[in-house]
């Protein structure tokens, strides 16, 4: 195991899946595999006896299904873990239910390695991840309005801003970074949308995540759709 290499967790009732992920996750120096599961049950054990920086996780398994092991292990204190549901996207209502749970990323099971690998790192560093062919579908579902295409953000009114659920009120420019996440635009797409450098909207993001009280990207949209502030 390298130091600081990213510590995965893999959660799936086929024993074959996950011996396909931890064969793509292990060909890179900075992942390794600690552990697997194959019922919910076993994952809300093994994450809290190995205290892995990401797991993956089935939503349809014997036992225990993936959406409460992800509800149970969020609720744990002690485990830091970004959760990545693994899905087929066939039941919305499952995604739905995962973002409540606390899930910080989505991907379909048919996804190239390249996305799995891109995926661990994404939520490991606590950006959250969806995958492309979800994200608006998802993000359209909770803002109760169909998914906008790519345009320039609306201003958002002073009164979004200073919601009283927030900490502290976000800036013009941390309220205009929120619309972008909230319609799924990358760090790239952001910066270039706002006429910034990504290093400056890192910046905005973390500060938008501390003022929401948001774990990660994916639960500041979801808490921005919410509260009326995108």
């Amino acid at each position: 195991m390298s130091a600081g290499a990213i510590r995965v967790l893999l959660v799936d009732d086929h024993a074959l899946l996950r011996t396909g992920f931890r064969t793509i996750l292990e060909t890179q120096p900075d992942i390794t595999v600690v552990g697997e599961a194959s019922t919910g049950a076993e994952a809300v054990a093994q994450a809290s006896a190995l205290l892995p920086d990401v797991i993956t996780m089935d939503v349809q398994m014997p036992d225990m299904d993936g959406i409460e092991a992800t509800e149970r292990i969020v609720a744990d204190p002690a485990v830091r873990a970004a959760i990545a549901i693994i899905t087929t996207f066939d039941r919305d209502d499952y995604l739905y239910r995962a973002l409540d749970a606390g899930a910080s990323g989505f991907l379909l099971k048919n996804a190239g390695a390249e996305d799995l690998i891109a995926a661990v790192r994404a939520l490991a560093a606590g950006d959250g991840m969806l995958a492309p062919e979800v994200t608006r579908r998802v993000l359209a579902r909770f803002s109760a309005v169909p998914a906008p295409a790519p345009a320039s953000p609306a201003p958002v009114p002073s009164s979004a801003r200073t919601n009283p659920a927030l900490a502290e009120p976000l800036t013009e420019r941390e309220a205009e970074g929120l619309a972008l996440l909230a319609d799924a635009r990358s760090n790239g797409e952001i910066a270039r949308a706002l006429y910034i450098g990504e290093a400056t909207v890192k910046t905005h993001v973390s500060r938008i995540l501390q003022k929401l009280g948001a774990r990660d990207r994916v639960q500041a949209v979801v808490l921005a759709h919410r509260l009326g502030l995108a």
